[in-house]
């Protein structure tokens, strides 16, 4: 059976776009309390400043420009559909943006509106939310961001490590791994190449066969050849 090529990644994938990450210098979490705008429970008791949060991102992001990393991604992605995977913990669109089709957002997409009671997902673009239209047209609930909060299920992780079963190589590109263990996500793949712009306590270097520690947008090249090369070699 063939093996896929996985392209997992994070914040640093879109920070040369302009978009903030958030355990940075000057990051959105100095910015702002996430036990207020980001964990469980929080819209029971913040509706209204978790919601402007999430305005704020969506209209952050609508000016925003792919960069090359991304570009990358989506011609590979392209060319090779079938052999290509593009996971990302992040909820901007730049992927998209670049072109890049069946994405799979593991921590929600801030382009959409979720219903706090039956679950509809509503596609509201770069809209503010508003009280005129934050009331599920099915059941008449309260609608919130589509993004998973910390503390909250991430029914996506399945899909992820059902993906992972056929994983031959694994590009990481731009996480901490704080989040998600990316040195557990290593051992699915027979070849593990990482790119951040520096080191993290919470990355073991000897789980991957490459690392670049730099921007990702200057490791794209390195990356597109690694990719070229375990194609060529007949691994896919």
């Amino acid at each position: 059976m063939s093996a896929k090529v996985i392209i997992f990644s994070g914040a640093g994938l879109s920070a040369s776009s302009g978009i903030s990450t958030f355990r940075e210098r000057d990051g959105l979490w100095e910015k702002h309390d996430i036990n207020e705008i980001c964990m469980a429970g929080c819209l029971e008791w913040n509706y209204d400043n978790t919601i402007e949060f999430y305005n704020k991102r969506r209209k952050d992001i609508k000016d925003k420009h792919p960069n090359a990393a991304h570009k990358m991604i989506a011609q590979f992605k392209e060319k090779f559909s079938q052999y290509i995977e593009v996971i990302t913990q992040n909820v901007d669109d730049l992927l998209e943006k670049a072109g890049c089709q069946d994405v799979l957002h593991l921590h929600g997409f801030l382009k959409e509106l979720r219903c706090m009671q039956c679950e509809t997902v509503v596609t509201v673009q770069y809209e503010i939310q508003t009280k005129e239209n934050s009331i599920c047209k099915k059941c008449g609930a309260k609608l919130r961001p589509n993004i998973v909060f910390f503390g909250e299920h991430a029914p996506l992780y399945e899909k992820l490590y059902e993906k992972l079963q056929s994983c031959g190589l694994l590009v990481v590109i731009g996480t901490s791994g704080n989040v998600i263990d990316v040195n557990y996500l290593s051992q699915y793949a027979d070849i593990a190449v990482l790119n951040n712009l520096e080191k993290s306590d919470a990355i073991y270097e000897e789980c991957f066969e490459k690392i670049y520690y730099e921007d990702a947008v200057t490791a794209s090249k390195k990356i597109e050849q690694d990719i070229i090369n375990y194609i060529e070699n007949g691994y896919v």
